[in-house]
């Protein structure tokens, strides 16, 4: 703790709030407070009934608020990111998950809900391509008992991450391409999930957090469209999932129309629809696969490549 004569919580937390906000960080007096309690332990609760008070500001509180103020993403500066019911590590290297990923979750529990109820599915078999900090797998595996959840991430650094906050929940993570990965799984998944990267090439996001600290291979899809990444996502899903399997997919509110066309063209996929975020944004695409399923092992090229179309 700080000398008796330094600055009380409730004045460092206020200072830390002023110095954020002119720093244009978008949420100032919620980062200011979490700075606070990552660095007390005692969760914002607390942190709140202690700001009635005379308590002191903890030592190097100052630090980590000059270091936010440089735009250093918050979870970086406190090593987690909390995402639905998980605590995730992370930190350089691998992409910060965002709050509107949590309704993909979403989509996907239900789904298999829906599928349960109806044809008693209790053990389902999920993947998560391009799992990142295993945000998306490791909530399926948490929230869905029973399940088995694979992963496949392809940069060095995600897949350690991933590794960390994945081992303990079961979930099997390779590390691999989302293009060709799972090959000995193909025709076997009830689901695919995936939240590729999808910005396109010449595109720089707004956000210094974003454009400056998430990597690169998490971002750009490839291609000036950005769509290169999504379409090899929805083309190993026709090649790993059951006949009837489901795929729901994230991606920018203005690519939906773009997806939901290339699902629909490819031939193989049913019941494409787009679905809304919290916030009212087109975020993510689902699809079935047909009950005839794509072409035969065989020829998967042939479907693959009239995906790519």
């Amino acid at each position: 703790m700080t000398a008796g004569d330094g600055p009380s919580l409730a004045e460092a937390v206020s200072e830390a709030t002023a110095v954020l906000a002119a720093a244009g960080v978008p949420s100032p007096r919620v980062d200011a407070e979490l700075l606070a309690e990552h660095l007390l332990g005692v969760g914002l609760g607390r942190l709140r009934a202690l700001m009635l008070g005379d308590s002191p500001a903890p030592e190097g509180y100052a630090d980590l608020v000059a270091e936010r103020a440089q735009r250093i993403p918050l979870q970086h500066i406190t090593g987690v990111a909390h995402f639905r019911y998980l605590e995730l590590a992370v930190g350089p290297g691998v992409f910060i998950p965002r709050p509107e990923t949590e309704s993909v979750v979403q989509l996907v529990l239900d789904w298999l809900s829906a599928r349960k109820q109806l044809d008693g599915l209790a053990h389902p078999k999920v993947v998560d391509l391009g799992t990142g900090s295993g945000a998306i797998a490791g909530s399926i595996a948490h929230e869905v008992p029973g399940a088995e959840v694979h992963a496949v991430e392809f940069s060095e650094f995600a897949h350690a991450w991933a590794a960390k906050n994945l081992a303990p929940l079961g979930v099997h993570l390779i590390r691999g391409d989302l293009r060709n990965a799972l090959a000995e799984h193909n025709g076997t998944f009830d689901v695919v999930v995936s939240n590729p990267p999808y910005i396109p090439a010449e595109a720089i996001p707004n956000e210094p957090e974003v454009a400056l600290h998430d990597p690169p291979e998490a971002l750009y899809g490839g291609g000036a469209d950005g769509m290169e990444l999504p379409t090899a996502a929805a083309a190993s899903a026709a090649r790993l999932l059951v006949p009837g399997g489901y795929f729901v997919m994230e991606h920018a509110e203005v690519q939906s129309e773009w997806i939901a066309a290339m699902l629909k063209r490819a031939g193989v996929f049913a019941e494409v629809t787009t679905h809304r975020d919290l916030n009212g944004k087109d975020r993510a695409t689902s699809a079935v696969l047909a009950p005839s399923g794509p072409t035969p092992a065989k020829n998967r090229v042939t479907s693959d490549e009239r995906i790519g179309q």
